[in-house]
């Protein structure tokens, strides 16, 4: 059986080798493609913290305040599928160092909400109406693209024709001729923030900018012998 297997094994690597030397040569590049959009979600982490003697009593100013957040965030339009609870905890809060004993003091309630804002126009009204709310935690705000399709597919095209010049510049270079594509690989993709415009609210000033999808492809060609 060991043996069968050994055998099997070689012959595997020898029609490995084989196949290699069939291939011919091979040029492999990647290529690179960005699209520049302008974003059409915002995505705001923020919610409630507060401290109190007791866990009851710390749970239930965050429970009034974060009803009263989520009534705001209803009232300026975001719909419940856009609302996601993200944390709910309550801690002791200890007081003491090393050369004292460690002791509760209290205890700290937190709730924190992820909200998609899909209307940009809004935003600022809508951080305004929650800090009046009770809001006293903010996690950061990031600017999304609620489809980025058809920026991906826009990029995968710039990207692969990105490769095929530089392809086609090796080979030119090196004095041989392009062959057909033997494989192609998408990289992945990512839109990141990149050159924030004075898009300005009417209430809290917000800077949406613009996200730049980019895309990433390798590919492999055959080369003339």
């Amino acid at each position: 059986m060991k043996m069968s297997i050994l055998i099997g094994v070689i012959w595997a690597m020898m029609a490995s080798v084989a196949a290699a030397q069939t291939q011919g040569p091979v040029l492999s590049v990647s290529g690179e493609g960005q699209v520049a959009v302008a974003p059409d979600m915002a995505v705001i982490s923020l919610g409630v913290v507060h401290v109190d003697k007791t866990a009851g009593a710390a749970m239930t100013k965050v429970s009034d305040d974060a009803r009263a957040l989520l009534d705001v965030l209803t009232a300026q339009g975001i719909e419940a599928r856009d609302v996601q609870t993200s944390q709910l905890s309550i801690n002791p809060v200890w007081e003491g160092n090393g050369s004292s004993p460690r002791t509760i003091t209290g205890f700290e309630a937190r709730n924190t909400v992820t909200v998609r804002v899909r209307a940009l126009d809004g935003l600022g009204a809508v951080l305004d109406q929650v800090l009046d709310a009770g809001t006293n935690t903010f996690g950061g705000l990031r600017f999304e693209l609620q489809d980025p399709s058809a920026a991906q597919a826009e990029a995968r095209k710039a990207a692969v024709k990105d490769a095929m010049d530089k392809a086609a510049q090796l080979s030119a270079a090196a004095g041989t001729q392009l062959g057909d594509v033997l494989s192609i690989s998408d990289g992945g993709n990512a839109p990141r923030p990149e050159m924030f415009a004075a898009a300005r609210s009417a209430d809290v000033p917000v800077a949406a900018g613009e996200l730049v999808v980019s895309v990433r492809v390798a590919m492999t060609f055959a080369l003339a012998p």
